[in-house]
């Protein structure tokens, strides 16, 4: 596979390059962009139905014959008169011209003018260019291409080091763009730089305990873990925004934490931090967050009702220049010089016993645990690795995609009633385990409002969703199962939360499942 990528690449034009990247990872648009494609799946089977001639209702059973939205519509559009197609032959940049017109598409005749770009599309695609395009509109192209694979092709591709690829890739955050300087050479590479307002990956934390990250690497950095949202502030002169996690520009949502900020430093930069609501002097719970970052309107009433404060623990960028290859202990020093305000506590020591009274104490505040980092480690965008440890009292769950679901029973006959959760192996989604416990009336409420509109087929009482949401799922013991496809199932899953401050890129990967399981007592090997 990144033998082919990479013999394809050399010979795309320049603006081909990253559209045939972005494409091939099933995306659209960079992954910081705001620029979002804004339909759902069934204004998809509309204009299917409209170009192959039938109706809504006959495209969503053969997607629920098939299982595969894009093989059926490549088998809907095989049984069209061939005359009737192909008034144009689809190029690259044509439909990534109509997507973007899509995206951008608004107000109150936004859903007829991006059906009417839809059909157009479909109007024109041949059978199996629909399998793809439906797949691609629905970001899930399901043919296993990772980021690991296409960093490896365009290295391969344009004879340059991998180390400089993933090296400019932390920084543009976007694969497409890394490609072109490739293309140009290594140096360009070597050039790339963060910058404000084009937010990076945040880098994630692994489970674990005090006393192995201490035996591991000896002195740490504790932190305490928030149960709130991570945000990244961007600071240019008298510039300022904030992104969520997923990279979404939030600072209308949040515009005391913004204005608290702002007054905390004369500098340019960018912080990693976390916000949370608190209540006197007590942390509140991780919903009460997503509230403020949900929020487009009457933000004021709800600013009133719920107070935020950041916390704020790294500095990638300081007025020109990118931080992220110092050490943690360095990056410390710059964010303590240049921020006069809501910076984390931090303890740095190699005493177990030291380190295990400030866990004590973020728990007795009411936070989650503690953050363990490696005082001599680089920030890695992106990268969940044991320079990060994060401690706390249940940990075993995991951030797993809703890739389907069964309709509830009796007075639950309106909602779905269990979900098939998911973990990710290099970019394809792999069914894990079924949780159908741990939900209130109002989670199932929210879980079905959140859903409803991305059902791709249904088959019985089971659904197939669009991938896009991530939850928090708690477990007793990860098992080996001839069930699933990764070979690994839940035992007693449970749901602990939704998880909207995350993408499905972030979720938990096969690989970790499988070491999660070998360092189970009694596992074997």
């Amino acid at each position: 596979m990144i033998d082919r990528i990479s013999r394809v690449l050399p010979d795309l034009r320049d603006d081909e390059l990253p559209v045939f990247i972005r494409f091939i990872m099933g995306r659209i648009f960079p992954d910081w962009s705001p620029e979002k494609l804004g339909i759902g799946p069934n204004l998809l089977y509309e204009g299917v139905a409209y170009v192959a001639g039938t109706r809504k209702e006959d495209v969503v059973e053969r997607i629920n014959r098939t299982g595969d939205v894009g093989r059926a519509v490549e088998e809907l559009l095989g049984k069209k008169e061939q005359t009737s197609f192909f008034a144009e032959d689809l190029a690259l940049l044509d439909v990534y011209r109509d997507l973007t017109s899509i995206a951008k598409t608004g107000g109150t005749r936004s859903q007829r003018e991006k059906l009417r770009v839809v059909r157009r599309l479909f109007s024109n695609a041949r059978p199996l260019e629909g399998r793809y395009l439906a797949r691609i509109m629905l970001e899930d192209l399901r043919i296993g291409v990772g980021e690991g694979n296409v960093r490896e092709a365009i290295a391969r591709a344009f004879s340059v080091d991998p180390y400089l690829v993933e090296h400019a890739f932390q920084a543009k955050n976007d694969l497409g763009e890394v490609a072109l300087l490739a293309k140009a050479g290594e140096e360009r590479l070597r050039e790339v730089r963060i910058a404000p307002f084009h937010p990076v990956k945040m880098m994630l934390a692994q489970q674990g305990s005090i006393a192995s990250a201490i035996a591991e690497n000896g002195e740490m950095a504790a932190e305490y873990k928030y149960d709130g949202s991570r945000f990244q502030f961007h600071k240019e002169g008298g510039t300022c925004r904030m992104y969520s996690r997923r990279l979404e520009e939030v600072t209308d949502a949040l515009p005391d934490i913004v204005e608290m900020l702002q007054r905390a430093t004369d500098h340019d930069v960018i912080l990693d931090g976390e916000v949370i609501a608190i209540r006197g002097d007590r942390p509140l719970p991780f919903q009460n967050v997503l509230r403020r970052f949900r929020r487009k309107h009457d933000v004021a009433s709800l600013r009133e009702e719920i107070r935020m404060v950041p916390n704020v623990f790294d500095i990638l960028y300081l007025d020109g220049g990118t931080l992220i290859g110092l050490p943690l202990s360095e990056r410390r020093a710059r964010l303590q010089e240049v921020v006069t305000d809501h910076i984390a506590p931090q303890v740095v020591s190699d005493d177990p016993g030291e380190i295990g009274k400030m866990y004590e104490d973020a728990l007795a505040a009411g936070h989650e645990g503690l953050m363990l980092k490696v005082p001599g480690s680089p920030y890695t965008p992106g990268v969940r690795g044991k320079n990060w440890i994060k401690v706390k009292p249940e940990v075993d769950t995991l951030d797993l995609a809703v890739i389907g679901a069964e309709w509830g029973e009796g007075k639950r006959a309106h909602v779905f009633g269990s979900f098939l959760l998911a973990c990710q192996d290099e970019g394809v989604l792999i069914p894990l385990s079924k949780v159908a416990t741990g939900f209130s009336d109002e989670q199932l409420q929210e879980m079905h409002a959140l859903l409803a509109d991305h059902v791709v087929s249904q088959s019985g009482k089971e659904v197939q969703f669009e991938p896009f949401l991530v939850v928090e799922a708690g477990y007793s013991e990860i098992q080996k199962s001839p069930n699933y496809a990764g070979g690994f199932a839940l035992r007693f899953p449970r749901f602990v939360r939704i998880r909207d401050d995350k993408d499905i890129a972030e979720i938990e990967t096969l690989e970790s499942i499988r070491e999660r399981y070998f360092r189970q007592p009694g596992s074997g090997s």
